[in-house]
């Protein structure tokens, strides 16, 4: 059976560190969900239930598949998923630092079994729409918006989602999709203007290559396999969306804070920058 008293088993079913994995699993410990309740008790200890969420996500195993790994039912299994799921998730910053860009955009999740929160999308499958937001420099996720119907549009979802809000007056860029919007955009060209000047084609070029790494961001997060077939149904996908985004900030710099997005420390900063995409 898999365990989390054996390091080897800890990276290949959470995509994390033995180190970042024992951070990640201080933050249900510090919401108390190791605290002795009346009732049954659990059939797993903690570090095994956090083990065990993290990988449904990296997998996404069915419950058939995955209970039989860590010794339980599948009922149990299921139900330590929406325990233990929902106390990983990201927590946004309420304030930014003075100089702080962000990037923003959205990304699809597919759950097709749940047609109550999600539409056909641009890919032609049922889906729902997330909005991202990542810190620039540290391209650590620090905003995740709730979800919408899949065809919603980046612009509007921008503002119903939550993230605009959560974002306030901060700098942030996004894609051409985010016209009216507020935010820092490629130039277009006029009506009947054959070509753009050439500082502003420079300025596209630049803004082009620090927006791609919110792009970077969303190819490491869908290493977390939940992200292709979701079977979730009502807040599931939102809460692993919300849970993954901490465990991308700990596997991209296991340092930091990544339940709260965190702040860079002087003292690592340049090993980050060096080891980031």
């Amino acid at each position: 059976m898999i365990t989390a008293s054996e390091p080897s088993w800890i990276a290949p079913f959470t995509g994390l560190s033995p180190r970042a994995f024992g951070k990640l699993v201080m933050v249900p410990r510090r919401e108390g969900a190791d605290t002795v309740r009346r009732g049954r008790p659990w059939s797993l200890p903690l570090d095994e239930r956090a083990l065990l969420v993290a990988a449904y996500w990296r997998t996404n195993l069915t419950m058939r598949r995955l209970a039989p790994l860590f010794g339980v039912s599948k009922s149990a299994a299921a139900r330590i998923i929406d325990h233990v799921g929902p106390v990983f998730a990201l927590q946004p910053r309420r304030r930014f630092a003075k100089g702080t860009v962000l990037i923003v955009d959205g990304t699809l999740v597919p759950p097709p079994r749940d047609h109550s929160v999600a539409e056909q999308s641009k890919n032609y499958r049922y889906s729902t729409a997330h909005q991202v937001v990542i810190d620039a420099d540290t391209r650590l996720v620090v905003v995740v918006g709730r979800p919408l119907p899949g065809n919603r549009h980046d612009s509007r979802g921008w503002r119903e989602s939550g993230a605009k809000a959560a974002v306030g007056n901060t700098t942030a860029i996004a894609d051409g999709g985010y016209q009216g919007t507020g935010l820092v955009i490629p130039h277009r060209r006029a009506k009947g203007q054959a070509e753009l000047p050439g500082w502003k084609e420079e300025h596209n070029r630049s803004h082009k290559q620090v927006r791609a790494r919110v792009e970077h961001v969303f190819a490491r997060m869908k290493t977390w396999k939940i992200f292709r077939d979701c079977r979730l149904k009502g807040d599931g996908v939102h809460h692993a969306i919300l849970g993954i985004a901490p465990m991308h900030n700990l596997a991209l710099a296991g340092w930091a804070s990544g339940r709260h997005g965190g702040s860079p420390s002087p003292g690592r900063r340049e090993d980050r920058l060096r080891d980031s995409p």
